[in-house]
Parts: structure tokens; sequence; C-alpha cells
């Protein structure tokens, strides 16, 4: 039986790197791959975290493989021990996840020891290009990717990010897969009535709110009068990572009361609560490479408003299953005022997102790592 072992993040670690390797080792699982995910003892030091915690607040499932916290990442001894113990579970291939430049030396030497062992390692790279940008990251990076015998990206804005740190490096783009670790839609009015909600029109922002994710700019788009007199309400669920006082005084000097706020980091039972409410999902980015907000979205048949940047618009077809805006805050206006102007258009896009679904499955994506 063919075994992979998957380095990164897994429960109890909170965040969508953890759902996605989850996923994955669950696509892998049903193929009949004996499967083991080795995760951190220790992911951020609270000195570099800004969430509140790191870990969820209630664990809802079992998972038929096997999962050991054994990486330190500041401990270089952890990163030994760790290479060693998977070397001893004799993989036949190992998957490394890599989403920003602190993790390139503890990740890039588990790497480099399991190499040498002629073991394939393949990187998962979410971004090479990090979105608060510091001196040296790019050299960290690429230590990194050259770890690795080649890379999968999960869109194409990161396979050119790595071309342009180093040409040299094999990388293959494919694509973020639908999430479908997740319940499905809660009953609308049981959803409404635990979120304390009344029926009405409602765009969702979701996920850890990051000055790079440009809330600000889909609160600006809220000012709009005609959104404003048509009653369209933009509810905000997810950890703030910088002050929400920012974000408050702006909906204050707008004098805006379309905007709800749950600052929270949205544990997995409430997603579907979160999304059976909303009619359309806003990702206003100022960048981005991909994110696992639009497959979270494309799970639940949500039509999406995404900003021209990076990756988001690979997912979206304009005016078919979504939008694709600048970041111009009334031209977002105007999407929207074009999105509830027709009853229609929700059902006729939510049916369009449907049918791209195969498409954007997890037994495809492992098809083709497993090439």
């Amino acid at each position: 039986m063919t075994k992979i072992i998957i380095v990164g993040p897994a429960s109890p670690l909170r965040g969508g790197i953890s759902d996605f390797n989850e996923a994955l080792a669950k696509s892998f699982y049903e193929k009949n791959i004996k499967i083991e995910i080795v995760s951190f003892s220790l992911q951020y030091p609270k000195i570099l975290f800004p969430g509140k915690s790191q870990n969820r607040a209630t664990i809802s499932q079992s998972f038929p493989y096997k999962i050991s916290p054994l990486i330190n990442s500041i401990n270089p001894f952890s990163w030994w021990k760790s290479a060693k113990y998977i070397l001893s579970q004799n993989p036949d291939k190992v998957i490394i996840r890599f989403w920003m430049p602190f993790f390139a030396p503890c990740l890039g030497i588990i790497s480099s020891i399991i190499k040498k062992k002629n073991i394939q390692v393949t990187g998962i790279v979410d971004n090479a290009i990090a979105h608060e940008k510091r001196v040296g990251d790019n050299m960290l990076v690429n230590f990194f990717l050259k770890k690795c015998h080649h890379h999968i990206t999960l869109s194409k804005k990161v396979k050119n990010d790595i071309k342009a740190i180093n040409s040299n490096i094999s990388v293959k783009a494919l694509f973020h897969p639908i999430y479908n670790n997740y319940k499905p839609l809660t009953e609308k009015k049981l959803a409404l009535k635990k979120l304390h909600l009344k029926n009405g029109k409602y765009i969702l922002f979701f996920g850890l709110v990051r000055k790079y994710k440009g809330l600000d700019l889909a609160i600006r788009a809220m000012a709009d009068k005609k959104i404003i007199s048509q009653n369209i309400k933009l509810v905000v669920a997810g950890e703030f990572y910088e002050s929400e006082d920012v974000y408050n005084k702006l909906i204050n000097h707008l004098n805006l009361k379309n905007i709800i706020i749950f600052n929270e980091f949205v544990d997995t039972d409430k997603v579907p609560d979160f999304f059976s409410i909303s009619n359309l999902v806003i990702l206003p980015y100022k960048s981005a490479t991909q994110s696992g907000v639009t497959q979270l979205a494309m799970n639940y048949n949500k039509p999406m408003l995404v900003t021209n940047v990076g990756g988001l618009p690979e997912i979206v077809d304009h005016l078919k299953d979504g939008y694709i805006s600048s970041t111009d805050p009334k031209e977002i206006s105007k999407h929207i005022l074009n999105y509830f102007s027709n009853e229609n258009n929700e059902i006729k896009m939510s049916e369009a997102l449907s049918k791209k679904q195969q498409f954007y499955s997890w037994g495809h994506f492992t098809d083709e790592i497993l090439k």
C-alpha cells in the first residue's frame, strides 16, 4: 500500500491550512492510501501570533488517520527529530505545506533530510511572496523551494511568483479544491435565529480580517445611497488580526447602519450558519494569491464578488457565476446593485457554480498530485 505523509498544521490547530491538510488527507484515505499528518507541537511563538488562540475551541470530529504533533517551529532539534520520524515510517511520498517565509528554515531542513534518502518531496506552496513583505523573504522562500524535488501551487499567480524568485524550480499550477469537510448549510430561518439576525439581503465578508483583504473597500462600497435604501447589509464574520477600531471609525465616519460585525474566529460548526444567511460572498482583496473562502463559497453554491487581484479571477466567470471588480468601491457598489436588481441572479449564478464543482474536486486534485 502506498504511504504518504503530509507535513503541516492539523487539528487541534485551527485555520484554513489545517482544514486543507485534513481534507487532503481524507481524499488520499478514500483512495486507499495510507496517510499521516506530521503537524506542529508549536506553530507560532505567542509573540508572533496576532490572534486570540492557535487552537480550535472545540474538536467535533475524529480522523481515520494519524496526526502526530512533532514540529516546534523555533526548535531545530525538533526539526531533525521530526525528519527522522518521517523516515522511520518509510513513506513513498512526502508533501510539505508552505505558506510563509517564517517556516522556511524549519520546513526546508526537514525536507532536506528526507530528500537525501531519495524519498520524493513535493511542496504545496500557498504563497511565495508574503502579503506583508519583509527584508529577506525571497531568500528564505528560495531556501525552502530548493529543498524539495518539485512544487504545486493553488493558482497560476503563485507559480509565476515562484519562477520570479528562482526560474529553475520545478513547479505546476493546479487549483484550490472545494472544501468538503464542512456540514451542509443550516436551514436559513434557524441560521438567522442563531445569529440574531432578521430576514433580509446579506453580503458576507468571511475569514480573518487583515489589511490586504480590503474590508475597508467593502465598507466604503456599502455607503452607496441605493445600497442603503435597499437595506442591503454587510456581515463581517472573522477574527480581526488588526485593530477593529480602524474599521469602526470608518463606519461611524460614513454614518453606516448596514454593517454587522462578528469579531470572532468562526469555528467549523458555525460556518454553515453564516453562509446560509448570505446571498453574496465578497472578497474585496487588495492583493491575493488564492483564497480558501472562494472554495468554501463554491461548496455552498454562493455567488462571489472578487477583486481583480492575484489568483481570485481564476475562480469566477464574470456575470456568469459571480463578479470580478476593480478595487474601486464605486465599482464594487455597482456590481452589488446589479446582483440584487434581479432575484434570478442568485439562482442562475448558484446553478452555474454547482456545475464547476467537479473540476475543483479533491479527487481531481489528488489524482494530479499522484501523477
